[in-house]
């Protein structure tokens, strides 16, 4: 595959969709790698505004791998989502379902698209990506219940995901029926988190369900926004994962948990009123981490280490020397917060050029 291609110039134009365009970005990522992620590029065009309509796109190819830029507009929920059938999907009444298919992109047009208590999940799938989308309050418990409680869920064997300018938030923690923002599991890697929000839940997301699960990643998370978050900014555990030009924003139990042998290399991020933002936290299994250029601001604490809870900090320091592989620039730490504020998260500031690194 051919990667870091413009791949929404075209689709975006042709839709009249008026985004702010800023400072091109490089499409910077693990998913650049294992032959990059292009989504359904050179593919058929589809309006899609009901859950149904998403899942008919997918049907209708003509085969599981044809690939298809599927374009949604209002809000998708449980009342216009439904199973559809066919040879070239495999989806459910419950949830956005991206299951055993591959080149496919979604994204949000217009004044947006949102999915309301409706999760999306990836399962073996790959050279998926997903645009543009506001996901909001998927719950595991309660009514109605969506995706095991995830924002956006990727498990069992995906391969090349970027997922790019979403909003992903609940409206509580595990007591209120909400689960993971953003779940990686069971053998997924070459995945991108970029350009996003993720807000208002105990949980932002973890890589690996368990300190035996250690065969998920690599794993980027660049330019996004951690806000008002108990944990798992993110929870990584075996992988490696590349943390940087994010902005923290009341983390309160713990922050960045890199676990069970995990890698995290972090770099040039902004924490302020947070909780212990970087460690390995609620195990004896440690992870390990490369530091540079990160900010630490006000309201920022550190407690003290016992057996199973190792804060990086007050005095943070490198255990680790973690290459990457793809080419990517640094903004300053300092700045980050004003960037983000103005470009991340969907329907803000979308920019229309990715160049090639």
């Amino acid at each position: 595959m051919k990667k870091n291609l413009p791949i929404f110039q075209s689709t975006i134009i042709a839709s009249s969709i008026a985004f702010a365009v800023s400072t091109s970005a490089v499409a910077s990522g693990f998913h650049t790698q294992n032959g990059g992620t292009t989504g359904g590029q050179g593919g058929q065009v589809v309006q899609a505004s009901t859950g149904k309509q998403i899942h008919e796109a997918l049907c209708n190819r003509n085969t599981s791998e044809t690939p298809i830029i599927i374009q949604v507009s209002g809000t998708i929920n449980h009342g216009n989502t439904e199973k559809v059938s066919g040879d070239s999907c495999n989806t459910a009444e419950d949830k956005i379902e991206l299951k055993d298919i591959a080149n496919v992109t979604l994204i949000g047009v217009g004044g947006g698209a949102t999915f309301d208590q409706l999760g999306i999940h990836i399962r073996n799938s790959q050279n998926i990506i997903i645009r543009n989308v506001h996901v909001k309050n998927v719950k595991k418990s309660g009514s109605p219940t969506s995706n095991g409680g995830d924002a956006i869920g990727i498990e069992k064997d995906v391969r090349n995901v970027w997922v790019d300018h979403v909003t992903l938030e609940a409206s509580g923690g595990e007591s209120d029926g909400y689960d993971g923002l953003f779940d990686v599991k069971d053998n997924s890697k070459y995945i991108t988190l970029s350009y996003s929000i993720l807000r208002n839940s105990d949980r932002g997301g973890l890589v690996g369900s368990s300190e035996s699960q250690v065969n998920n990643g690599p794993i980027t998370y660049h330019h996004n926004i951690f806000d008002n978050l108990n944990s798992r900014v993110p929870l990584v555990r075996g992988a490696t994962a590349h943390i940087y030009n994010n902005y923290y924003d009341g983390v309160r139990s713990s922050g960045i948990n890199s676990r069970a042998g995990a890698e995290v290399k972090v770099e040039n991020n902004y924490f302020e009123n947070s909780k212990d933002p970087l460690g390995t936290f609620y195990t004896t299994t440690d992870g390990y981490w490369q530091v540079a250029g990160n900010t630490f601001g006000s309201g920022v604490t550190w407690s003290d280490s016992d057996s199973d809870y190792e804060p990086a900090g007050p005095n943070v320091q490198s255990t680790a020397s973690i290459s990457i592989p793809y080419s990517y620039s640094l903004d300053g730490a300092s700045c980050i917060r004003d960037i983000l504020e103005s470009t991340a998260g969907a329907n803000k500031n979308l920019c229309l050029l990715y160049t090639s690194p």
